[in-house]
């Protein structure tokens, strides 16, 4: 009876406005403390010297050694840290974490730094606390198909070890060579494979994490059910470590597939790939695995940038977009006559130009490879101005173009500014990725694109993060899809968990 009544609750503009002052005035405290040489002595207690770099003395190395520590991959978020801290156990990381609280000393915990917000990057000169040394295998049970490993371990290395027990990881990337499971949960990583296998507020069973005041919370579980109580980790999926550093990963992995197929098709118009969609839905039914969209800019960016042709010039001549059908099933023999019979339809009417059907395992890789390669292509191309939005299916296209037309009646899009605008991304979950292509990062070109593009998503009730977090580049824009209400429990929530605001400060939330 109480909780339905505050459910029902309403929240007064009034309360709303005094919690929100509140929150600004409890984080207009004093600055956060930067790493002493003291501090850095008090680490050598906890690590080993091979796991700590810092540019002060003793140490004084040059700050380029802290480079890959200090800015994304995209050269787009540089911060400013002294010292990189490298621990190999979840202890390590409570006894540096609590070092840290006491002494008001920012953290910023760093997976494989893939992200695309700047969420593991510092903002000033933050302590990152890299868990590239936390890389152990703690269980596998072939049976369940859960995994228990630290959260360092890169993405392809648990696939690796877990392909001979005929078992995959229920997400793929395409920076899986790189990314670590950590930084995948911490960000509630999507990808290729979210329409099969979902996401991983699904999938993850148990986390450990250490907290802002350096207690170890181990709900490392492997039950697939457990109903007691509040289900703290989801807390932790998708908070970009404000809430705490995440150690250590219970996940479930699915049975490999015995057989998997794609084909990528061309199509002479966006407004086929709805219908194609629904098409294929029904007719692939439980094999389809991925439906990916990409339009002509990104498949020609992607092609000229070495990624890989998939279709020939005569193939591609009239088409707008393409799309990359899986399938993964049980029978061969089954998915290939599912598959065939789909091309004959679809090549029987209007939906599509061609297709091409992998017919080899190097094949397969070889499409999936174009598709995976269109992120390295645009970063070849120039600067990526990059968003990640959901939105409706159908506005996938008038999103690109409402985008370009607006860089073009700000004079932008021309050689010397803006080169290209693009959009590609999963249809099967409704996320697009859109992309600007510029000559360089300017606030030109930034003050044209925001809020435009979050004005755009916020009028078709989209999130202006799908897949990639907040970060420290989309905290202005929270707003854009999340309520004032929303947004205010947030902040209660962080403020219950990090009272001294050293984790990740400056992400998620501002």
């Amino acid at each position: 009876m109480m909780l339905s009544s505050l459910a029902s609750r309403r929240i007064s503009p009034r309360r709303l406005t005094r919690n929100l002052l509140q929150w600004r005035a409890t984080h207009s405290r004093a600055p956060l403390n930067a790493v002493s040489e003291q501090d850095l002595a008090h680490f050598t207690t906890i690590l080993e010297p091979s796991s700590i770099l810092s540019t002060l003395p003793p140490m004084a190395l040059p700050a380029t050694e802290l480079d890959p520590f200090n800015q994304d991959w995209m050269g787009k978020y540089r911060g400013n840290a002294s010292t990189v801290l490298k621990p190999k156990t979840t202890q390590q990381v409570s006894e540096i974490v609590k070092c840290c609280s006491e002494k008001r000393i920012g953290i910023v915990p760093q997976g494989g730094n893939t992200g695309l917000v700047g969420g593991s990057v510092p903002i000033k000169d933050e302590v990152v606390i890299s868990l590239a040394n936390m890389t152990q295998v703690r269980s596998f049970d072939p049976i369940s198909g859960i995994l228990i490993a630290d959260a360092g371990c890169i993405l392809q290395s648990l696939t690796d070890y877990i392909t001979p027990h005929h078992h995959i990881m229920p997400l793929d990337l395409g920076a899986k060579g790189s990314c670590q499971i950590g930084g995948n949960v911490a960000t509630n990583a999507g990808g290729l494979r979210l329409l099969r296998y979902g996401s991983l507020h699904g999938s993850v069973l148990g986390l450990e994490v250490v907290l802002p005041d350096g207690t170890i919370l181990d709900q490392l579980t492997a039950l697939r059910k457990d109903n007691t109580g509040y289900d703290l980790k989801q807390l932790f999926i998708g908070a970009e470590g404000t809430l705490g550093i995440i150690t250590g990963v219970s996940i479930l992995t699915p049975p490999a597939p015995q057989a998997s197929n794609n084909v990528i098709l061309a199509l002479p118009h966006f407004d086929n790939v709805l219908p194609l969609y629904q098409v294929v839905k029904r007719e692939l039914s439980e094999i389809l695995s991925a439906f990916e969209f990409i339009d002509r800019t990104a498949y020609e960016l992607a092609v000229k940038h070495g990624q890989g042709r998939a279709l020939s010039d005569e193939d591609i001549e009239g088409a707008s977009c393409f799309v990359l059908v899986e399938t993964s099933g049980g029978r061969r023999e089954h998915d290939e006559e599912k598959l065939n019979t789909l091309l004959e339809n679809l090549m029987e009417g209007s939906l599509i130009n061609t297709g091409v059907l992998s017919q080899s395992p190097a094949q397969f890789s070889s499409l999936w490879a174009l598709r995976e390669g269109v992120t390295e292509a645009v970063s070849k191309e120039g600067k990526a101005y990059k968003y990640d939005i959901s939105v409706p299916l159908h506005t996938f296209k008038e999103c690109v173009d409402a985008t370009r037309e607006h860089l073009r009646s700000k004079g932008l899009l021309q050689e010397g500014a803006v080169r290209h605008v693009l959009g590609y991304g999963h249809v099967g979950d409704g996320n697009l990725h859109l992309n600007v292509v510029a000559d360089a990062y300017t606030q030109e070109i930034q003050d044209a694109l925001e809020p435009f593009i979050y004005e755009l998503v916020q009028s078709h009730r989209g999130s202006v993060s799908a897949e990639h977090g907040i970060g420290a580049m989309k905290t202005h824009a929270l707003h854009y899809s999340k309520s004032d209400v929303s947004i205010a429990w947030m902040k209660k929530i962080k403020e219950l968990f990090d009272p001294r605001g050293i984790m990740n400060p400056g992400k998620v939330l501002e």
